[in-house]
């Protein structure tokens, strides 16, 4: 059960359903957002093209703060 969850979330599905390729999003009547904005390589380190080292940091503070409570805990290294 675990497995098929893993697979029908993966990268590979979740970008080549037909929805995340034409799809769009209205965003509160004001913009429309087409789905495949959400979706970019799916290749680790990506984010740095799209990131600043401060806009991470940034991320990785609010993430960690978010996700105190759940008990789990971030060990973030740079490469």
């Amino acid at each position: 059960m675990v497995q098929k969850v893993v697979e029908l979330c993966s990268f590979e599905k979740l970008s080549n359903l037909e929805v995340n390729k034409t799809g769009k999003y209205d965003l509160m009547d004001k913009f429309e957002i087409e789905n495949r904005s959400f979706f970019r390589k799916g290749t680790v380190g990506d984010w740095k093209n799209y990131l600043t080292p401060e806009m991470a940091a940034r991320f990785d503070q609010i993430s960690e703060q978010k996700w105190k409570a759940s008990g789990l805990s971030f060990n973030v290294t740079s490469s």
